[in-house]
């Protein structure tokens, strides 16, 4: 696979994706941009404080704002892309040129990630109810964009960034005459 295909490693929060996609960025020699991180950089606020004072919609709207500018930088990026940007069906349509790794984790895992992380936004929510939510909502669309899927917590972050390089390889292996 060429670097300038972008890499988006989705999943629900607590799944892995700053992990992994830090694993890959550093095997691959590319950048990585988290949409923590950008939050953060950008805007001086972690996700549950600007969807506490601004609102679900104005994080989210920030989060597709993050995934499309990373989309469009050069070279390609490793992104960790918070899991709203899948409601979203211009961003889904906006994946499909890139390799997107998928790291479906059960509710109950999830929940826990929610749970031991303030920065973590809850919505109001218990974080099992939460990440049940999720889950259930956002189901068809990681599949819709998935490329490669691996269930975490029993794949490891390492073992999927393996698996992803090896899956990377055989792609260029077939595309080298």
């Amino acid at each position: 696979m060429a670097n300038d295909i972008p890499i988006v490693v989705v999943g629900l929060m607590g799944a892995g994706k700053t992990s992994v996609s830090r694993l890959l960025g550093e095997s691959l020699g590319r950048p990585v941009r988290d949409s923590d991180e950008y939050l953060r950089e950008r805007y001086g606020a972690t996700a549950a404080e600007i969807a506490e004072r601004e609102g679900m919609e104005v994080l989210h709207a920030r989060e597709v704002e993050h995934l499309r500018a990373c989309l469009a930088e050069r070279p390609a990026p490793v992104i960790a892309a918070a899991s709203s940007v899948l409601d979203d069906p211009g961003a889904r349509a906006e994946m499909k040129p890139a390799l997107v790794v998928w790291l479906d984790a059960a509710p109950e895992f999830v929940a826990e990630k929610i749970a031991a992380k303030p920065y973590r936004p809850r919505f109001g929510m218990e974080p099992l109810v939460l990440a049940t939510e999720l889950h259930e909502r956002r189901a068809a669309f990681f599949e819709e964009v998935a490329d490669l899927r691996f269930q975490r917590p029993s794949t490891s972050k390492r073992e999927v960034a393996r698996a992803v390089l090896d899956h990377l390889e055989r792609r260029r292996s077939r595309l080298t005459p």
